[in-house]
């Protein structure tokens, strides 16, 4: 539910939608969001002074009942 919670608020600022893919992965510390956007979107979702970014991570521990960490890249990672 989270992955697909922030794969729609993605989707909803970037210019490439179809380029937003959402992976959610376990780990000892909790759960891993791993966003991938296209490069010419990097900086619409980060955000000045990570401001997007942040928000958007704030919103996605709000829905979680854990720790929840988002990392956003580019798709050349």
């Amino acid at each position: 539910m989270l992955a697909e919670a922030v794969g729609h608020l993605i989707r909803n600022i970037v210019d490439f939608p179809d380029d937003v893919s959402v992976k959610s992965y376990e780990n000892p510390r909790g759960e891993l969001l791993r966003v991938r956007v296209n490069p010419e979107d990097i900086g619409r979702v980060i955000g000045r002074n990570g401001r997007t970014a942040n928000a958007i991570r704030a919103v996605i521990q709000a829905l979680s009942d854990h720790s929840v960490r988002v990392d956003i890249m580019d798709v050349r990672r």
